[in-house]
């Protein structure tokens, strides 16, 4: 299908008022910002034991040294739709280069702070910056490509992204065996990543305005995709987060079997992401049912079966499933949206997202305790995807409106 007849692949450049048009530097760019979020949130996952034993001492050490890696999370989801705001009203480009240097310095405070509580704090003004700068790269990711190309380069965005999470996971891994503060110096990639941010990106001259206040959000529009985007985030980090468990829990004990399991998870899901930008025609109607229902397919399968390769298998299912997911959420929620009301919408689908990663873990813990475990609670979590995928085709049987469409 066409590009969208409404929309110009070529941005004005506020600063100058000149016409400028995004090519491989700037994609590249913004999905290197975009990459920030996931290494706040695999990075320093092997060196957690160290810190552990390193704060014995600390009171509550065994419960505040998990929050460590997971407050970023949270975080992102409470302040990236005020990120959004900010960006909308503001500038996306100086917002997410402050976010980027803020980053730096936040993300490497933990390499001379001797108080876990001063380290937790330090992750809290990560996760502030994380939701600023995921804000605006996928914000001006929108604005600068539109129809196909905007839904590809989601979709793009999301398979750089998982295939970063393996990196990082074994990156920190590595950097880890010499201390569990050297990861933390890998955060300070930011400001140098900030230089040709600066040089090469711009912020984009919207419409004139014809008042002197943004125009509201469609949140009726917003509505639907957030709300999903809620239990899509359930699923799609479920299996991230406790497949190790899984596989412990049947028997394998070997680190390299389960890094292996979880590097093959991993390609599933970029492989998703490449579905999706081949797919991208498609209503979320057609997509929404398919997505949920390969996750269910998958979350079953890791419940019904002790045999690993069972067990690898669902997850194939899952993380290609989930990988489709995102870019489709992504661009629904999005994609129709006006210039000055991108960042607003961005930021709180970001926020949606994030919530719901954070809140899994909880959720499936709470849930196993009366489902007989992990594997349990899988296998709920399998059914309400089911549920939902069957729920969207229903819901959504109005919605017409291919993904690669754009109005905004």
């Amino acid at each position: 299908m066409p590009e969208s007849p409404t929309v110009n692949l070529s941005t004005a450049d506020s600063s100058t008022g000149q016409r400028a048009t995004a090519g491989p530097v700037q994609l590249v760019l913004l999905l290197a910002g975009s990459c920030l979020s996931v290494l706040g949130a695999v990075l320093i996952a092997p060196v957690l034991p160290q810190m552990t034993r390193a704060f014995a001492d600390t009171p509550g050490a065994g419960v505040l040294v998990p929050i460590v890696l997971t407050a970023p999370a949270l975080l992102i989801g409470l302040t990236a739709p005020f990120a959004g705001v900010v960006a909308d009203r503001i500038d996306r480009k100086r917002l997410l280069l402050l976010a980027m240097l803020a980053y730096a310095v936040f993300g490497t405070a933990p390499l001379y702070l001797d108080s876990l509580g001063a380290i937790l704090a330090s992750r809290v003004l990560v996760g502030l910056c994380e939701g600023a700068v995921m804000t605006c790269c996928t914000t001006l990711i929108g604005d600068y490509w539109s129809g196909a190309r905007r839904a590809r380069y989601l979709g793009l965005q999301t398979l750089v992204a998982t295939l970063s999470a393996t990196a990082f996971l074994a990156l920190g891994g590595v950097l880890g065996a010499s201390g569990w503060r050297t990861p933390f110096w890998l955060y300070a990639v930011a400001a140098p990543l900030a230089i040709p941010m600066a040089l090469k990106l711009w912020q984009p001259q919207g419409r004139p305005a014809t008042t002197g206040h943004l125009t509201k959000l469609p949140w009726r529009q917003l509505a639907a995709p957030c709300l999903v985007t809620l239990f899509g985030g359930v699923v799609f980090y479920a299996l991230i987060v406790e497949l190790s468990y899984v596989l412990t829990g049947v028997g394998v004990d070997s680190t390299g079997t389960i890094g292996a399991v979880s590097a093959i998870m991993s390609l599933a899901t970029a492989a998703g992401a490449i579905a999706f930008s081949r797919l991208s025609g498609k209503t979320p109607r057609v997509l929404l049912p398919v997505e949920f229902g390969l996750s269910a397919v998958g979350l079953l399968l890791v419940f019904a079966t002790a045999s690993p390769i069972v067990i690898t298998v669902g997850a194939v299912f899952t993380g290609f499933g989930t990988g489709m997911l995102l870019p489709t959420l992504l661009t629904w929620a999005v994609n129709r949206l006006t210039f000055d009301q991108r960042g607003r919408g961005t930021g709180l689908w970001t926020g949606t997202l994030f919530l719901g990663e954070f809140v899994c873990p909880l959720a499936l813990a709470a849930i196993g305790t009366g489902a007989g475990g992990l594997q349990g609670a899988l296998a709920v979590l399998g059914i309400a995807s089911a549920i939902g995928g069957v729920l969207t085709a229903f819901l959504l049987r109005r919605n017409n409106q291919p993904l690669n469409v754009t109005e905004g």
